[in-house]
């Protein structure tokens, strides 16, 4: 995600790209190549450069809580990405942050710039499905499981995934929280707060995380929805139906995926979710108004993953 913002940025009308930093020696080596001339090893200096207004956090999720609250407390503005920590502790600390030093903070919840998912939601608000009864979400992956090494396309070959991704306590859970906080995010957008929420955890690869997870929920303005979320596939599907009274409508997510962004990462698309995304993120600085997905949207996910975790059958 990292490498996709990085070159987003260098495209955006209203920002400048000023510096990077990255653990990685090779990270940094392909930002001083894309003209960038301050890079760091440690955010922490990065962070106090004054001229430097809002920072992008796409570190592993163990490692958000303490650069968002490093960045809060530098007075930047900043777009974290997705969980928006590791569970709910985290998360309101990060929010204190945030109020305390009076900056703002967005959740990178792409989905919600994604033209098949907006158009879905302007069709659910135009009143054309009448009451939405029944809504399905299904967000199905290779997840950390996808080969990696994209020189050896199109015969790609296993690389290593980073050890993190495979400790529970560093990520907060497998791909329930991983790929669910993308769908409950987006069908909270659609349906407003969720009553109750009860899930049924895979162990395909018998790892003590599920890979896998199927969730039925039940929103206060009586929609029932089916969340389906995996790791476990060759290729991705996301996809979102909604059955109403007066009629239905779905919606797929039909650009390219994350690999795909990689291996493309020198050509630019405007129209693409991610760069909508930078480019509205951008905008809320700009014209200060509070940037959507909030901190507190991104908060009250963790809640209710934290709760789909506890209520299992």
């Amino acid at each position: 995600m990292g490498k996709i913002h990085l070159h987003n940025c260098l495209h955006l009308k209203d920002a400048r790209l000023i510096a990077v930093s990255d653990v990685s020696e090779k990270s940094l080596l392909t930002a001083k190549k894309a003209g960038i001339k301050h890079v760091f090893k440690d955010y922490k200096d990065l962070l106090k450069d004054p001229s430097i207004n809002a920072v992008i956090i796409s570190l592993p999720t163990f490692l958000h809580a303490e650069a968002a609250i490093e960045a809060a407390e530098h007075g930047k503005h900043m777009l974290v990405e997705k969980p928006l920590s590791r569970n709910t502790i985290e998360a309101r600390r990060i929010l204190s942050a945030v109020k305390r030093n009076g900056v703002k903070l967005m959740v990178g919840y792409p989905l919600r710039f994604s033209p098949s998912f907006t158009n879905l939601k302007n069709e659910l608000k135009s009143g054309a499905l009448g009451d939405v009864q029944i809504a399905i979400g299904d967000y199905i992956s290779t997840g950390p499981f996808f080969p990696r090494d994209e020189k050896s396309i199109p015969k790609p070959v296993p690389k290593p995934v980073p050890s993190w991704w495979f400790d529970k306590k560093l990520t907060g859970g497998g791909a329930l929280i991983d790929l669910g906080c993308h769908m409950i995010n987006l069908l909270k957008w659609y349906f407003g707060e969720v009553d109750s929420i009860q899930s049924h955890l895979g162990h395909r690869f018998n790892m003590n995380f599920e890979d896998h997870a199927a969730c039925a929920l039940k929103f206060k303005n009586g929609t029932l929805a089916t969340l389906n979320v995996g790791w476990f596939a060759k290729y991705q599907k996301v996809k979102v139906d909604l059955y109403g009274t007066a009629d239905h409508a779905s919606a797929t997510l039909r650009s390219p995926s994350l690999l795909d962004y990689a291996k493309k990462i020198f050509t630019i698309d405007t129209s693409s979710r991610f760069y909508k995304e930078l480019e509205y993120f951008v905008g809320c600085i700009s014209s200060d108004i509070t940037p959507y997905p909030s901190g507190e949207e991104g908060l009250e996910d963790l809640r209710i993953i934290s709760t789909a975790y506890k209520n299992t059958f």
